[in-house]
């Protein structure tokens, strides 16, 4: 009777040790799906519609030699706004983007104090000959300087996309392209990536330098500027699967 016990114990043993191994023989291998993988390229050009001008004016003394009637910077951003306004931009066109001045060492001691004072404005406009108007309203004498800070569009996130879904067309188109060439056929998508982006954005470039100072205030100059067209441009990765 013990002995009988001992067989049967030995025998549930065994088979207790292979389970493990018969659960793995039955398993179900799935067929791994055949893909392809290929990436998809887009490119836009677009003329930049918003123009970012950095103006900087100056008070200055009408008589320089001897110190007297200074131009103050209020009068000269009065000049400013009010030539803004005419040229019919809105009020949020034009704000204040630094404020400084300068006193040279050597007149620290001098009465009355020659210190000027210094502003600089960011102006917004949609075209570089907007500029010209602008300044030609404003005393020569109290621009110090005048320069494209940058350049964009007001619809580039609309653009963006519009690349970014012409370079998906383009991974779809490139891998019905490659399979057809060997009798193949792109099934659904699997997985898609954004790999990259680019945007390139215009710096001004002078036909001819750009003297504000001698703007005449009844004349409208043409404007000296050229510019590049905004570039964005995009990479799509995507997988399909192959039928």
């Amino acid at each position: 009777m013990k002995k009988s016990s001992f067989v049967v114990a030995a025998l549930f043993a065994n088979l207790i040790s292979i389970l493990p191994a018969l659960a793995q023989t039955s398993t179900v291998v799935n067929k791994e799906t055949r893909r392809i993988e290929v990436t998809g390229f887009s490119e836009m050009e677009v003329m930049p519609d918003e123009l970012y001008f950095t103006v900087s004016l100056r008070e200055y003394y009408k008589d320089e030699k001897n110190q007297k009637d200074k131009v103050q910077i209020n009068v000269l951003e009065k000049q400013l706004v009010q030539a803004v306004t005419e040229a019919g931009l809105p009020k949020e066109a034009l704000s204040v983007s630094g404020v400084g001045g300068y006193q040279r060492y050597w007149e620290k001691d001098k009465k009355p104090s020659t210190f000027l004072e210094s502003k600089q404005y960011q102006l917004k406009v949609e075209r570089a000959d907007k500029l010209d108007g602008i300044l030609s309203k404003v005393d020569s004498r109290g621009i110090q300087s005048a320069h494209m800070s940058r350049a964009d569009h007001s619809r580039k996130e609309e653009f963006k996309n519009q690349v970014k879904v012409e370079a998906l067309k383009n991974a779809k188109e490139k891998a019905a392209f490659l399979l057809n060439a060997i009798g193949e056929k792109a099934g659904p998508v699997l997985e898609i990536r954004e790999l990259e982006e680019g945007a390139s954005y215009p710096q001004p470039m002078y036909r001819s330098s750009l003297h504000v100072a001698s703007v005449e205030a009844d004349g409208v100059p043409d404007s000296d500027l050229d510019y590049q067209k905004i570039k964005l441009s995009y990479r799509m990765q995507a997988v399909f699967e192959i039928k």
